[in-house]
């Protein structure tokens, strides 16, 4: 169960930097994309930024 759990947290971690990097430089390139999609990716890395929190303590108590 805690090896299933540390999968989960790893692609969130990977979700959440992958999210936060394509808003920041959706920022700093500016444009159309940035307009319509800047906030939306965001939310999406506070959601998967989270999810990662809760699959670590849910790791920690598997442990």
């Amino acid at each position: 169960m805690a090896n299933f759990i540390l999968i989960l947290l790893i692609i969130f971690m990977v979700l959440a930097l992958g999210s936060l990097l394509v808003g920041v430089f959706a920022m700093g390139k500016g444009g159309d994309f940035n307009r319509k999609n800047s906030n939306k990716l965001m939310r999406y890395r506070v959601l998967f930024q989270g999810l990662a929190v809760a699959c670590f303590v849910l790791y920690l108590l598997a442990r």
